[in-house]
């Protein structure tokens, strides 16, 4: 029996990598989008979901277990990217992206379950970031947001496993896919106090997506993990250096870290001198 997975934000970047690749290894594919009938010729089954509305969540997993029977994955792909200096961000624009990242990825998690329970079976695995194990300049709010995935991961994780059910994150370095398109830029103001080092800062990131590695990777390290019969909690998947900022925040004294961080960065205090950070 081919096993059913369902991936949100199925249409474009990694989410439409991992079905594809998951089709041509014999798996029932459903993604998701907020507008599938606007998208043509897509390599497998899209249906209408928003992660932001309950009852277009209910009716789209009703709809698969009506045709399928089961749902024996579900990946928590669906996620929008928000940057701008905490100060100058907007507070809704905050909530949206928290309702994105992280509600939406627990209403999508408590709809599965009940059917994974009656199958006694199931594997859900939450896409993150590799931002999420860190609080990065003028991106803080979308690090929360994984941040906070990463850990809601952990405890359901446990709250579940006697049901049969695994859970585990997969946390992304830089892809490259079309997520700026769809993030949330505060403006870059003439008189911000942060003018400077936010356009580094977004130069910098637009860098990073337009030279990330191929979706396909993250295709591979799902493929491997739904094969594993007993997951780990946390997966990173990334360039080296990527990965090993995160050991190095475990390991180096917290300002040694925060050093690091805004040399890369390219961050300059209008009150240090040249040369200073």
């Amino acid at each position: 029996m081919s096993r059913v997975v369902l991936i949100t934000g199925g249409s474009s970047g990694i989410g439409k990598s991992v079905g594809e690749f998951l089709t041509q290894r014999g798996f029932i594919v459903y993604g998701t989008s907020r507008n599938p009938e606007k998208i043509m010729n897509h390599p497998f089954h899209l249906i209408a979901l928003d992660v932001n509305n309950k009852e277009t969540i209910n009716k789209a997993v009703d709809e698969i277990i009506t045709s399928e029977g089961h749902i024996d994955i579900l990946i928590n792909n669906a996620g929008m990217g928000i940057t701008g200096a905490i100060e100058e961000t907007p507070t809704d624009e905050m909530r949206k992206v928290f309702e994105t990242n992280f509600f939406g990825a627990i209403e999508m998690m408590k709809a599965v379950l009940p059917q994974m329970r009656r199958q006694q079976s199931g594997l859900i695995i939450n896409i993150t970031s590799i931002a999420g194990y860190m609080g990065l300049p003028f991106r803080g709010i979308y690090s929360a947001t994984k941040g906070a995935l990463e850990i809601v991961t952990e405890a359901i994780r446990m709250e579940v496993k006697g049901f049969g059910i695994e859970v585990c994150n997969v946390a992304p370095g830089d892809f490259a896919t079309n997520i700026a398109s769809g993030r949330f830029h505060t403006p870059l103001f003439e008189d911000s106090p942060y003018k400077e080092n936010y356009q580094k800062n977004l130069d910098l990131m637009d860098v990073h997506v337009d030279s990330g590695s191929n979706p396909i990777e993250m295709a591979e390290a799902i493929f491997k993990i739904i094969n594993t019969a007993k997951p780990k909690i946390h997966y990173k998947v990334g360039d080296f250096m990527q990965k090993f900022s995160i050991l190095l925040k475990r390991i180096l004294p917290d300002k040694a870290y925060e050093k690091l961080l805004m040399k890369h960065y390219k961050m300059k205090s209008p009150l240090t001198p040249e040369g200073g950070i």
